[in-house]
């Protein structure tokens, strides 16, 4: 396991995370009505200050949007606090500065090594990582001005054990806020050992400790119902959306009970979940690390006076021992998330409790999200038969019908192209749709396939490449998108729909064709592209044949 460093320093200032201006037909992403002469950005002592329930914060307004960074929403969690549910902050005297992101939650970071060209293409954005992460980030156009502006609330991917709540360039809110007088807030959480240990065999004390991550996402979500009308937005109309491991973590808030009344929405992109860790396994897991630790059980309480560094050392340790000894699957450190207690997420299949919300969701993945090695230009020279060879790793003798079948859905889509949408199937996301539909609320498929011209046009609609075409960012996460008018296009079309659903849970807008509701019968998909339109279960034949394959 890499040594996480305590400290980063930050490859960007505020002043770079302020936004390139480009001159093109459609209006440049960072549009304003101030004039360029005048001050971009304002800070001073009567500048930006807003009420929380635990004392002022004070932002700063850049481009006139009023933003505040790194607010805390509850208590640190090092020590007495480890494994607890998230507690309520102290009140602060005074005015707390709000300029800065928070620190991420301990966590093993993505490489930022110069010759990464992952590093390049996402721009990890790390600062400082200690338990003292639960804080969150507001966008507004106003503060206190009586209006009820529609909530939207990002979750950042990354499993359930890495990222935060600015991790990437295309999660940033200033756009989409002055675009669309909306609110916008994003937020870090525990995440892995810290989030999802879980101790419960070991007293009424830690029975909320497997899912303790979770019930961070909660508390920030309180938060924001009982605060977020001092930033001029409407507790009444929040929309949660997050990529990855945020999409499903939007699954996961949408089945809890707890969520209730404060979310009405829900966009889950490129992640996914219709059932959490079996609490049996999670539990077995929390002994192991007992166990690795050298415990008893009366001495389980010691767990919390390690350093950060050393639990998760020692989490992980664990789980490696837990998995050898075990020898099954899945038992990787992976499986540090949330867990089906009965309690907060239910045991069996989501979406099924009459005491889960029910809300409208949009469901999108990318054409791409997987297999594409944006550095190895002999890809795009396998042949059929290469590429029935390596589906065979994974899929034995049942590699020739999927594939053939995925030709059929795809006739014009070269070998390579047919491989990765294999191994980027909808399946996962088609059954929580489908699960969804078990309630009344509407759901909606959308399918992203814009492909950047970068890498020689290699990249293609890769995972988490849509994030920043949802929030208007495409001329800011320029390695992802390539910028330009291309991207923006299709990002205004994306940006408006989001928008839209905000604030009516309808995702229909003038800028994209009609967009009918999900159905069971016809799988109605929104293909988001250079030419929207949408379709009918575009990859049904491929899905039908992958799916009975794995029956086999």
């Amino acid at each position: 396991m890499n040594k996480t460093s305590e400290v980063f320093i930050k490859a960007v200032t505020i002043a770079s995370a302020l936004f390139i201006t480009v001159t093109s037909p459609l209006p440049a992403q960072n549009h304003t009505n101030i004039p360029e002469d005048e001050p971009q950005i304002q800070i001073g002592e009567n500048i930006a200050i807003a009420d929380t329930e635990y004392g002022k914060v004070k932002g700063y307004i850049s481009r006139g949007v009023y933003t505040f960074l790194g607010i805390p929403y509850a208590s640190e969690t090092s020590g007495k606090n480890r494994f607890m549910p998230p507690q309520k902050h102290e009140k602060w005297d005074g005015i707390r500065p709000a300029v800065f992101y928070g620190n991420s939650a301990p966590q093993d970071v993505y490489s930022r090594a110069s010759t990464s060209y992952d590093m390049f293409v996402d721009h990890w954005n790390y600062d400082e990582i200690s338990e003292n992460c639960l804080a969150l980030n507001i966008w507004t156009n106003a503060i206190a001005d009586g209006k009820k502006r529609p909530v939207i609330v990002w979750l950042h991917g990354g499993g359930y054990t890495r990222g935060n709540g600015f991790e990437q360039d295309g999660y940033h809110g200033e756009n989409i806020v002055r675009y669309g007088n909306i609110v916008f807030c994003s937020i870090n959480h525990r995440l892995g050992v810290f989030g999802f240990t879980d101790l419960s065999a070991f007293g009424e004390k830690y029975k909320n400790s497997g899912n303790a991550g979770l019930l961070d996402m909660v508390f920030a979500l309180q938060w924001i119902h009982d605060n977020i009308e001092n930033f001029g937005g409407d507790p009444n109309n929040v929309t949660i959306i997050g990529q990855s491991g945020g999409g499903a973590k939007v699954c996961l808030l949408a089945t809890m009970p707890e969520t209730k009344g404060l979310i009405h929405k829900g966009v889950s992109l490129s992640g996914s979940a219709i059932r959490a860790n079996n609490k049996d396994y999670s539990k077995r897991l929390g002994e192991y690390i007992v166990k690795e630790a050298g415990l008893s059980e009366s001495e389980v309480d010691k767990l919390q006076d390690m350093s950060w560094k050393d639990y998760m050392e020692l989490a992980y340790q664990g789980a490696s021992r837990m998995e050898k000894e075990s020898g099954g699957a899945g038992m990787a450190r992976g499986s540090f998330g949330p867990v089906g207690d009965g309690i907060h997420l239910p045991e069996d299949e989501f979406f099924s409790n009459p005491d889960s919300p029910d809300i409208p969701m949009i469901f999108c993945t990318t054409f791409h999200e997987w297999g594409v090695e944006r550095n190895n230009p002999a890809q795009e020279k396998i042949t059929r038969t290469e590429a029935i060879q390596k589906l065979s790793e994974r899929y034995g003798e049942n590699a020739q019908a999927i594939y053939d079948a995925y030709s059929r859905n795809f006739p014009s889509a070269k070998p390579f192209d047919v491989l990765v949408l294999i191994y980027s199937n909808r399946m996962s996301v088609v059954e929580s749709a489908i699960a969804k539909k078990k309630q009344d609320s509407p759901v909606y498929m959308a399918w992203f396939g814009f492909e950047p011209f970068l890498f020689d046009g290699r990249i293609r609609a890769f995972h988490c490449l849509d994030i920043s075409f949802w929030f208007l960012n495409t001329d800011l996460m320029l390695t992802h998108s390539g910028g330009g008018t291309r991207p923006r296009k299709l990002s205004y079309k994306m940006a408006d729909s989001l928008l839209n659903f905000a604030r009516t849970g309808n995702p229909n807008c003038a800028s994209l064709p009609h967009w009918p509701e999900f159905s069971l019968e016809n799988g109605e998909t929104m293909i988001l592209n250079d030419n929207c339109e949408v379709k009918n279960d575009p990859d049904k034949e491929g899905r039908a044949v992958l799916t009975e394959s794995l029956k086999k």
